[in-house]
């Protein structure tokens, strides 16, 4: 995901010493001393140099320089856990690409729920077109004044998903202030079980997708 020549830190240096590089280098360039959430991008090679990577993010949590520690492109639900457990300080964020080609995380996004841990989805919209371009998410979206793809992150709100949101086009930054807007004054925009399997029941190609159980 990195320019491989443009990288935050020295290539050549230990791992300890690319971390403490990098955070530098995010706070140079966000022109701050702080940082509220701070992901670890991928999994090392092995779980040594995963450690070092982590207890040196923890020391920077120690200090007050940063606010919690997150893991993203974990996949394997073992993998999470083994984070979790041996972890000092616990993540607070699990952020992925939100596909079917990973069942849509569903047993990863479980664990979170039982462990006080922010399931973060990228690629949400991108992955899953046809769970909202379909004529029966058309016309709730219609009946909701909302945009297919509003309607889409407002479903993966109501079942406890963070969705990342990165676009750069005014009209649907507008409408996703909007969608928030709403949200945050109470309303509920799925009315009923069968409003949100409307959109669930749609991951087909996801076996394990369990649109009850996700309510």
């Amino acid at each position: 995901a990195h320019d491989p020549n443009n990288v935050p830190y020295d290539k050549n240096a230990p791992l300890e010493d690319r971390v403490r590089q990098s955070l530098a280098k995010s706070l140079e360039n966000l022109q701050t001393d702080y940082i509220d959430s701070w992901l670890m991008h991928g999994p090392e090679d092995n779980w040594d140099d995963h450690f070092k990577v982590w207890r040196t993010m923890e020391a920077y949590v120690d200090e007050g320089k940063v606010g919690q520690l997150g893991i993203s492109n974990f996949y394997r639900l073992e993998d999470v856990q083994w984070v979790y457990d041996n972890a000092r300080i616990k993540p607070k964020v699990v952020q992925n690409r939100f596909y079917s080609d990973s069942g849509h995380d569903v047993e990863i996004r479980k664990f979170c729920l039982e462990n006080d841990m922010e399931y973060q989805s990228f690629w949400t919209l991108t992955a899953n077109p046809d769970a909202y371009r379909h004529p029966a998410a058309l016309a709730l979206a219609k009946k909701k004044d909302l945009s297919p793809e509003g309607l889409f992150y407002a479903f993966c709100m109501a079942i406890g998903i963070s969705p990342m949101d990165g676009t750069t086009n005014e009209r649907h930054m507008a409408e996703d202030i909007q969608l928030m807007t709403r949200l945050r004054g109470g309303e509920k925009i799925f009315e009923s079980s069968d409003e949100l399997a409307v959109i669930g029941e749609t991951l087909f190609d996801t076996p394990d997708w369990r649109t009850g159980e996700e309510l």
